[in-house]
């Protein structure tokens, strides 16, 4: 036995040699080889930065004269005005996107992730065009507007790391799918610039300031929408939607053409055949625990996101699972990220900067400071590990909640005669945006994406999504109220919360960096579940001929080495 496990081993070190030996080295260069992959997924990132966009933009529009003017009972600065409602006006977005995300799996699979990524910008672009009416039909306008713009980013923020995964090389999809983050930090940075030059049309003043100055940041985000949705129809399906669908032959051109290889390349058939075994694991997962779903009717893949979700409940181990996804993204929320993003020029506000002008021009820097921290995390996070980053960039968010929260208590009368104080807890805000930047805004969502068994991963990564989303609908409707109501109390409440998070992190979740399926297992107690993957992934490599082809490609040679700079 030890001896077969030893050439097991052997075999599969070979194989893997020979799959880097084609693939060629990881980086830069490897981005360059894979251009027209590299130009296709960022394309298909605008879907990201319309979510990134949305997230900062209302936040810049809610602080404008002129748009306060058209929301009665819902203006965000009127003290006699309901903060519920307030509250309602930016997270309704939160909670139309949660529902884009639970229909977000079964559009990509029944339509195709192209097709399903059209689909949510059809949504998103229905959203502008109503919120854009405001001008006459007021708050009802906005809300609506905002909940089906919020479908549409939901989808999109599921759909196009999805498409960016199934389209890139294994050498370049890390890269590739870490460039949605870095979408979205960008267009928070852009939304909060262009919310602060909009601000001056008319001029800044109630009475005087033009509808223009909220409308243009509201109706600019067409421009990208219609890019994206135009540019998708040209773009290509993913291969790995078209193998599971039956278009083995289609899936194949594809594939020859983004790897710009010929079709009977030994690259293209190999990872042809790892598409193949994937997409037939899914299915013989699927048919052994949930037999009653077996066929492959529209319906049953709809009920099949649910019905998988639940099954996650029913044993201790997957729930361990479940608690660690669900409430790492509570706690991700909770730090008070999008509070900050949502009513980042109304804090500035409360901290002494009562000019919109300057209040919005110290929301760009929140923006610009986020995207350039957000990279670091790319750079660290395999080498360091998650654990270390994710409690050391709670601790720092915490310390500048609760430094924040003592400068307000002692200067909060007193703005006018201590403009340093306010300017200081300003800069604890934009220090705030830099430890979320390279920890819990990317770290936490490795976690979630990691922690799963294979046959589990979909389902799982959608109940964090679900969390992530619910938890950003609540911080968004109640953060109005807490900032009028308990003022600088706001900013324990959300310090206390991020300690909590780091020690929930440092205690209960476990170190995921470069752990096998079977390593996940025995650290979760569920030992054998990926070993049973495992097996049956085994069972399906023998029978589709690609266990026979990496042991030729192990002990072959090097008959296609010659090709390999065309890769």
């Amino acid at each position: 036995m030890g001896g077969a496990g030893a050439d097991h081993g052997t075999f599969y070190d070979a194989a893997l040699q020979r799959r880097e030996k084609l693939m060629g080295a990881s980086g830069a260069r490897a981005l360059w080889k894979n251009f027209k992959v590299f130009r296709i997924a960022a394309f298909a990132c605008i879907g990201g930065v319309l979510y990134g966009y949305n997230q900062g933009m209302f936040g810049s529009v809610l602080a404008m004269p002129a748009f306060k003017e058209h929301m009665g009972e819902y203006d965000p600065f009127d003290e006699t005005a309901s903060m519920t409602k307030k509250g309602w006006l930016t997270a309704i977005l939160e909670l139309g996107a949660w529902l884009g995300t639970l229909l977000s799996g079964f559009l990509a699979e029944t339509l195709s992730r192209k097709y399903g990524i059209i689909v949510a910008c059809l949504v998103f672009l229905l959203g502008v065009v109503v919120q854009a009416t405001a001008v006459q039909a007021g708050p009802s306008a906005i809300l609506g507007g905002r909940f089906v713009t919020g479908m549409g980013v939901g989808s999109l923020a599921m759909i196009v790391p999805i498409y960016n995964s199934e389209v890139a090389p294994p050498e370049v999809r890390g890269a590739l799918v870490a460039t949605q983050q870095l979408a979205i930090t960008f267009g928070i940075m852009i939304s909060f610039w262009i919310g602060y030059g909009t601000n001056f049309i008319g001029g800044t003043e109630r009475g005087e300031q033009s509808d223009a100055a909220w409308l243009v940041p509201i109706c600019i985000q067409i421009v990208p929408c219609l890019v994206l949705l135009g540019g998708m129809v040209f773009m290509p399906f993913s291969p790995r939607w078209l193998v599971h669908h039956h278009r083995e032959d289609e899936a194949r051109e594809i594939l020859a053409s983004l790897r710009d290889l010929p079709i009977d390349h030994e690259l293209v058939e190999l990872e042809f055949l790892e598409i193949k075994a994937q997409s037939l694991f899914e299915k013989r997962s699927v048919a052994e625990k949930f037999p009653h779903l077996r066929e492959e009717t529209a319906w049953n893949l709809f009920k099949l996101q649910f019905v998988a979700i639940h099954s996650l409940f029913q044993t201790k181990a997957m729930f361990k699972r479940v608690i660690v996804a669900s409430v790492t993204m509570f706690f991700q929320q909770w730090t008070g990220i999008n509070a900050v993003l949502y009513y980042a020029p109304t804090i500035f506000n409360q901290l002494g900067l009562t000019a919109t002008t300057t209040s919005l021009l110290a929301t760009g820097v929140v923006g610009v400071v986020m995207f350039i921290f957000t990279i670091p995390a790319v750079l660290w996070i395999d080498r360091v590990g998650r654990k270390p980053i994710l409690v050391i960039g709670a601790i720092g968010m915490a310390l500048c909640h609760f430094i924040i929260a003592v400068i307000f208590a002692r200067n909060s009368d007193k703005w006018d005669h201590q403009k340093a104080s306010g300017w200081a807890a300003v800069s604890m805000v934009w220090l705030f945006v830099i430890h979320f930047g390279y920890s819990w805004g990317p770290a936490a969502w490795i976690v979630v994406a990691e922690i799963w068994p294979l046959s589990s991963r979909p389902y799982g990564v959608s109940l964090g999504a679900s969390s992530n989303w619910m938890n950003n609908f609540i911080v968004g409707q109640v953060t109005p109220d807490m900032l009028q109501k308990i003022t600088y109390g706001t900013y324990i409440l959300f310090g206390v919360l991020t300690v909590l998070g780091a020690g929930f992190i440092w205690f209960v979740v476990p170190e995921t960096k470069r752990l096998t399926l079977e390593e996940m297992d025995i650290i979760f107690g569920s030992e054998g579940a990926a070993q049973a993957d495992f097996e049956r992934m085994e069972e399906i490599n023998a029978e589709i001929g690609l266990t026979a082809m990496l042991h030729s490609a192990a002990v072959g040679g090097s008959g296609s080495d010659e090709k390999k700079d065309v890769v």
